[in-house]
């Protein structure tokens, strides 16, 4: 018995400190203004709201100023890229590249850019920003081939409004509220998405929170993408009956008149 209290008082101080330095540090509370959005026929957009609180240990705000990133991502899936060359005048595909990792929509903001708050080595491990993203490529390709098929891919979903990046969209008050808008364009993919918080002080992380958010169909979209995906077969038969009945109604309007 005494070598049983001997170790957990042993084991208590071991863990003391850790537990110390963790106690002192401070807490995120986040949350957003919606955990669902719906996408409808009309839908043509969204604005969503990451909002919360710092807590500080003791209710004492540091001399030393923290700084807020947000990150809005999702869904993750696997992608094909391929590259188009021009071969006696017609495009064809040439080389290729499959990420496995690939997100639909990355949006980050952040009250200040990210490369005045953390240094590369910190930013790659918490895949801060867009040149940050880890998609993970299949095979080994080269760096430089790597490089060129992310940049393009990085373009394209930055063209399409499905990768953001806006180093003041972090609002801080009093260094304790803060808030940020995320703009969710009607091209989102459906999924379920990560809305990450990080409090950031003197080039290190120190604390991290998140929430699901749930982006979906709804009304007679969401009837048409569950009957495509549970039954392929009718639905199939019944776009092509469907297009059928609609060109034979036109011709004949066009007839009649």
């Amino acid at each position: 018995m005494t070598r049983v209290r001997a170790f957990v008082l042993a084991l208590a101080f071991a863990l003391l400190p850790t537990a110390a330095a963790s106690a002192a540090d401070p807490r995120l509370v986040p949350d957003v203004s919606s955990r669902a959005i719906d996408i409808q026929y009309s839908f043509t957009g969204e604005e969503l709201l990451l909002f919360g609180a710092i807590l500080y240990p003791g209710q004492r705000l540091p001399d030393d100023r923290a700084d807020i990133v947000v990150v809005l991502k999702g869904p993750v899936r696997p992608i094909v890229l391929r590259e188009k060359r021009r071969v006696a005048g017609i495009w064809v595909n040439a080389n290729s590249i499959r990420l496995r990792t690939s997100p639909g929509f990355y949006a980050i903001g952040s009250s200040r850019p990210i490369d005045k708050l953390v240094d590369e080595r910190t930013a790659a491990i918490f895949e801060l920003g867009l040149a940050n993203l880890s998609m993970s490529p299949t095979g080994f390709p080269e760096a430089k081939t790597l490089g060129r098929f992310e940049a393009g891919l990085i373009d394209l979903y930055r063209r399409a409004g499905l990768f953001v990046e806006n180093p003041a969209a972090v609002e801080i008050t009093e260094g304790v509220l803060y808030r940020a808008r995320i703009p969710v364009p009607a091209r989102v993919p459906v999924g379920t998405y990560r809305a990450e918080t990080y409090l950031i002080s003197r080039g290190r992380v120190l604390a991290v929170a998140a929430r699901d958010v749930q982006i979906r169909k709804a009304g007679f979209e969401r009837f048409v993408a569950l009957a495509a995906e549970r039954h392929g077969f009718l639905y199939g038969l019944s776009a092509v009956l469907l297009s059928l009945v609609l060109g034979y109604g036109a011709s004949a309007i066009f007839r009649r008149r």
